[in-house]
């Protein structure tokens, strides 16, 4: 039995039930069943075309399941309301995604304002994320042109955090960066994990970063999840669909 099968549904803050979604006949995941605890970090791993971000977004319902069921806090996505699904999770893409023509600031608030929050609760807020992402304050008139592609991803997370959702997903955060400005940032984003302790949902193709990161890893392979592993048993694994991945880590070691 998978590790994602020991876990009580009960316990669960997202649950895929046999999840799969077509574009017609064509099955791009399937039967999809795995539970993700509150609190830890779950990294999506497999190569460009497995299935991971198609996960990813029948979470937050940008996509809905063909079969099967996808829950978040114990409801079935169909049963939320798209926009405040989403906007109870918190979404970090590659790139940071902004807005070209908002400053900092706006970028940052863009669901508090959504949510109509008081003026002054969202500066104050704009002021704390700021502040835990390592961000001069400075920083919030500008705009993202004006910023380092580091800066960009940190504010990318600071308006995924913004609301302070229990869920976040992140696809492919760190992709696009330098591997110093990388490194910097997975290293940033251990420590804020240890302090907020939030549900993460992340898609990678990178295998250190994986085990870096994770606290499980679902293996995904042609739309299929294959199994899930604590990241030290993956780390360790004989498994002839996980050796792949660790001979790709040896390869890619300096000499």
């Amino acid at each position: 039995m998978s590790s994602s099968e020991q876990i009580s549904a009960a316990a669960s803050a997202i649950e895929f039930r046999g999840a799969s979604y077509f574009i017609g006949d064509q099955p791009l995941l399937r039967d999809v069943s795995l539970s993700v605890l509150p609190g830890e970090t779950l990294v999506l791993l497999g190569r460009s075309g497995a299935g991971k971000t198609m996960a990813l977004k029948l979470i937050n319902r940008l996509l809905t399941p063909t079969y099967g069921q996808v829950i978040v806090k114990g409801r079935s996505t169909l049963d939320w309301e798209p926009i405040a699904l989403r906007r109870s999770i918190g979404w970090v893409i590659q790139e940071s995604g902004l807005f070209p023509h908002w400053t900092v600031e706006r970028n940052i608030a863009t669901v508090p304002r959504l949510a109509s929050w008081p003026a002054e609760r969202i500066r104050s807020r704009v002021d704390e994320l700021l502040q835990l992402v390592a961000l001069e304050p400075s920083l919030r008139k500008r705009y993202p042109h004006e910023l380092s592609g580091g800066q960009r991803q940190r504010v990318g997370v600071a308006r995924g955090l913004a609301a302070d959702p229990e869920i976040v997903l992140m696809d492919e955060p760190f992709g696009a960066l330098d591997p110093i400005t990388r490194a910097e940032l997975q290293r940033q984003f251990l420590a804020l994990q240890a302090r907020l302790k939030k549900t993460i949902v992340m898609v990678t193709h990178d295998v250190r970063e994986a085990l870096l990161l994770g606290t499980r890893i679902a293996l995904f392979e042609g739309g299929a999840l294959l199994d899930v592993f604590p990241k030290e048993e993956f780390a360790r694994s004989r498994d002839p669909r996980v050796r792949p991945y660790l001979d790709s880590l040896m390869e890619s070691s300096p000499a």
